[in-house]
């Protein structure tokens, strides 16, 4: 609405000026001429009155002479008026206006000056890169017809930095690299400092530390030395981003905080303060124009102010008898208050320590995320490194080394799983699973499983289950298998040349409910009966005075929580030299027809030896390679990309079987992909491959149009599967849309 008032007053200003002038000689083009370029003078010195005045005049003028290209020169000088003053909406309109005039005339000087106006605001401000990219190419084609060398080096840095600005290295990297070549021949200084920031951000991104550095500084010495401070703000800028991203968080934080200071110092009071001034006076006729209405609503507004008086005077009544009433109330109360006073204060301070309690709470949580999710996303390149060494290279099968660093991997993942499962369990978030299982080949796994750090330590590990345990039964069997495997393995690590005993027992049966009790035994270095009540917190670890025993002292406690999950508890019992018997029981349903309805609804794998295209959108670029490779080995066909922006486009021009999608990513997070993917109606299934826990995300997920989650690093068997039911799944969804 305000846009539309500007040009209305402009258009009854120049209505206004052809009626008074008609009367005078018509000023010739060279006095026009002179005042456009007063106005663009007025205007470099941020005196933007009388710069909107000059131009006004100039307009009217090159109006009245019928002067395409003076027309165009005096509406581009407006709207660069309102760029400077933030009025982007408004310095659209005019430019545009510009535009349309410069367009009727030959001139490709004020073309090109115009379009590279336009694609800086769409660019920079208003942040729509293809409509501003565009306007920048137009402007680089009226440049090269006049073969402005100067000009066309400056168009292109534009169109650098906005490629740049989106991530799209690739696509400005000729424009970069032309400036490079010509801007010591046709540029000029007041675009060195951008240039050196550009050359800094092209080769962050390619991973050339020492010259991105070097480019970085190199700006930031030039920009010391200029006059123009507004490209030397945006170099610390994107020198602090850089330095985040390589880790170097202080100094990243010094440039971030040079940056704040120097676009302070930029958006000082005295422009603004001009600004202000300028606004006002452009808006003086509108405000004549108000006053007739104003006067003729004064009648108006004088009887319902009578009106409103009688309504205050109501009321005033009205709120004094309320605050008598008031009073009196808090006269019979006030004895009351005085008696609870104490227990109000008690009560306040119950609050103020529950506060700081889930505070603390919502700290650890956050704390705890933030270290699981650093950790497991550099572990899911060491681990799908070391696979791929012991698949490609069959001779380092038996090396100590690999097999070493594969280990060490995998115990890092087990303590950082060890880390969150805690935490998880003591905020509640766990609920109990139920599958279909068979004990003994769950055991047997385990001990299979295990069989390396029994070889480490010379032992052996014994299983007896009794044969009266039906064959399969219902349960967790993931939350038992990990309180087995804490127990075993835990005894395992205290035992040396010895064995270690699982036995599973039948104790008793209720209805559809068998109670099963496990038994893990050692002949390990035994618990003193001082430790024994200790063992089951969290960090205690007992024993350490001799030998130095790994682990973080989180297993037991885990084991004494999940436990708690299956309304069940562990006994203990040990003797120092002897070893010790750890004993807890759970009760399974057994109901047969339940177990096959579990066992029919498990999807069959209709995908295997079926070339399935996959579409990985991933930035870390280890990740990258160890997920192709998993893909590949089982004969998939894999295409892949660093960023959101991309995998939007190639989806556009491309058909996937399936998309697996990292969430950390810079640009556009896998949420926001994946929210943009689905409003183009692509119903490509989408697997969130992340460090992140399941749970945290799950909700944001399902709301972004994602399929389903898995963390890494992974079970590719468990990634396969979950391939294969979200495809079958999506064709019995075509199925059905088809009929």
């Amino acid at each position: 609405m305000y846009q539309i008032r500007i040009v209305l007053l402009l258009l009854i200003l120049i209505f206004f000026n052809i009626n008074c002038y008609s009367l005078t000689p018509t000023p010739s083009k060279k006095e026009i001429t002179k005042l456009t370029k007063q106005a663009s003078k007025y205007l470099r010195n941020y005196n933007f009155e009388k710069s909107l005045i000059t131009s006004r005049r100039a307009l009217h003028q090159a109006i009245n002479t019928k002067d395409d290209n003076l027309i165009a020169i005096s509406y581009n000088t407006i709207g660069a008026n309102y760029e400077k003053l933030s009025e982007y909406s408004k310095a659209i309109f005019f430019y545009k206006k510009a535009l349309a005039y410069a367009n009727k005339t030959s001139n490709d000087t004020i073309k090109a000056w115009i379009n590279n106006n336009l694609g800086n605001i769409y660019s920079f401000e208003k942040k729509q890169y293809k409509q501003g990219i565009n306007y920048y190419k137009n402007s680089l084609e009226h440049s090269r017809k006049i073969s402005d060398s100067t000009e066309i080096v400056l168009t292109k840095l534009n169109i650098t930095w906005a490629y740049f600005d989106i991530g799209l290295f690739d696509e400005g990297f000729p424009y970069l690299k032309f400036i490079n070549k010509y801007h010591k021949k046709y540029g000029n200084e007041t675009t060195i400092v951008a240039l050196n920031m550009l050359n800094g951000m092209y080769y962050g991104f390619k991973g050339n530390h020492e010259k991105a550095t070097a480019s970085f500084l190199n700006a930031i010495k030039l920009g010391n030395k200029g006059i123009e401070k507004s490209d030397l703000s945006f170099t610390h800028q994107e020198y602090s981003k850089y330095l985040l991203n390589n880790g170097e968080y202080k100094k990243a934080y010094e440039n971030l905080a040079i940056y704040n200071k120097i676009t302070e110092e930029l958006n000082n009071k005295e422009i603004l303060r001009k600004a202000n001034m300028a606004g006002i006076n452009l808006e003086l006729d509108e405000y004549k124009r108000e006053i007739d209405k104003i006067e003729t609503e004064k009648d108006l507004q004088y009887q319902s102010l009578k009106k409103s008086r009688t309504i205050v005077i109501l009321f005033i009544v009205v709120l004094c008898f309320l605050l008598i009433l008031l009073y009196t109330l808090f006269k019979n109360n006030n004895f009351k208050k005085k008696t609870n006073i104490e227990l109000s204060l008690a009560n306040d301070k119950l609050v103020i320590a529950k506060e700081k309690a889930e505070e603390a709470s919502i700290l650890k949580s956050q704390f705890v995320s933030t270290i699981t999710h650093e950790l497991r996303t550099p572990l899911y390149g060491v681990v799908g490194i070391t696979n791929m060494l012991l698949d490609e290279h069959k001779e380092l099968a038996n090396s100590p080394h690999l097999s070493s660093l594969k280990f060490s991997a995998r115990y890092l993942l087990s303590l950082v799983n060890d880390v969150l499962q805690i935490n998880k369990i003591e905020e509640n978030r766990i609920v109990l699973e139920n599958m279909t299982f068979n004990i003994s080949d769950e055991i047997n796994m385990i001990k299979n499983s295990l069989s390396f750090i029994a070889k480490n330590n010379n032992n052996f590990i014994i299983v007896n289950i009794d044969s009266a345990i039906p064959e399969y039964l219902i349960g967790d069997k993931l939350r038992l298998s990990q309180i087995v495997i804490n127990l075993v393995s835990n005894a395992l690590k205290f035992t040396k040349n010895g064995e270690v005993f699982i036995d599973v027992n039948l104790v008793k049966v209720t209805n559809k409910s068998h109670s099963i009790e496990f038994k893990i035994k050692d002949t390990g270095v035994g618990i003193a009966i001082e430790d024994q009540d200790k063992v089951f917190e969290k960090f205690v670890q007992v024993g350490r005075k001799e030998v130095d025993y790994q682990g973080t002292g989180l297993g037991l406690s885990i084991v004494k929580r999940l436990l708690g999950l299956f309304g069940s508890d562990i006994t203990l019992e040990s003797t120092i030299g002897v070893g010790t018997v750890f004993t807890f029981t759970i009760a399974f349903e057994f109901d047969p027809e339940k177990t096959n309805e579990i066992i029919y609804n498990i999807p069959v794998d209709l995908s295997s030896n079926k070339k399935l295209k996959v579409l990985v959108v991933e930035d870390n670029k280890i990740n990258q390679i160890v997920t192709e490779k998993i893909l590949k080995n089982n004969n998939y066909t894999c295409t892949l990309v660093d960023d959101g922006y991309k995998a939007i486009k190639i989806l556009e021009e491309e058909n996937f079987d399936i998309i697996l999608m990292d969430i950390n990513m810079p640009l556009i997070n896998g949420f926001e992909t994946s929210k943009r993917i689905r409003s183009k109606g692509i119903e490509t299934p989408i697997i969130a491959l992340t460090a992140f826990d399941k749970e945290e995300i799950t909700e944001e997920a399902i709301s972004a149009g994602i399929d389903d989650i898995i963390v890494k690093p992974f079970d590719s068997a468990k990634l396969f599967k979950i391939i294969n039911v979200l495809i079958t799944k999506n064709k019995r969804n075509d199925l059905t849309m088809v009929f």
